[in-house]
């Protein structure tokens, strides 16, 4: 028979266990805002102004329908404290960026720019990147065109569309990074 010291350890080991899945949703309605499902919860999110499309392209606005992993958190520790998660964690410098050209090799990877060169800017004047999520669309293999910079990230304070990522508040971002490892299944649909 367990004690209640050994039951509550338990418990509390299952708690900060990583959660299994996440699933993101459309909401009724209005394609470019949507839900995602966390531990019974229903966080409301910003999606892409493109709604959640099957057949992601690059500028297209929309967010990728489908199954992804996270691949770690990119944090501006000028702004935040480290987050408690289970994902790799690396801070964003000034020369961090994204590149969003398919004819470049580095394609859909993160980069080091200088000021004069162009690519999506990690660290931002606005808070949207203070959190971001990497996850892995058009990883394995990356085509040329299906898409880049696919981010969990900050939603603006209207909950205006992004680019094609998923956005949300500062707490539900905070709450998703304490629940979700890298085995997580990030379910888009």
């Amino acid at each position: 028979m367990r004690s209640r010291a050994n039951t509550y350890t338990y418990h509390t080991n299952l708690r900060d266990a990583p959660v299994a899945e996440i699933m993101i949703r459309t909401a009724a309605g209005n394609r470019k805002r949507g839900w995602l499902r966390l531990d019974g919860r229903i966080i409301p999110v910003a999606l892409g102004r493109g709604g959640i499309r099957t057949d992601k392209r690059e500028g297209d606005g929309g967010t990728p329908r489908g199954v992804f992993h996270p691949l770690r958190l990119w944090w501006r520790d000028d702004r935040h404290a480290r987050p408690r998660t289970a994902l790799p964690v690396r801070r964003i410098t000034a020369t961090d960026a994204w590149s969003e050209d398919p004819a470049d090799r580095r394609y859909n990877q993160p980069i080091k720019i200088r000021d004069d060169e162009p690519g999506d800017r990690l660290r931002r004047e606005d808070h949207l990147y203070d959190f971001i999520i990497e996850i892995d669309h058009n990883t394995r293999p990356r085509i040329p065109g299906r898409g880049s910079a696919v981010f969990l990230h900050l939603a603006r304070k209207d909950f205006a569309p992004t680019a094609g990522c998923v956005g949300m508040t500062r707490g539900a971002m905070l709450r998703l990074l304490a629940r979700i490892g890298p085995e997580t299944r990030i379910v888009i649909d």
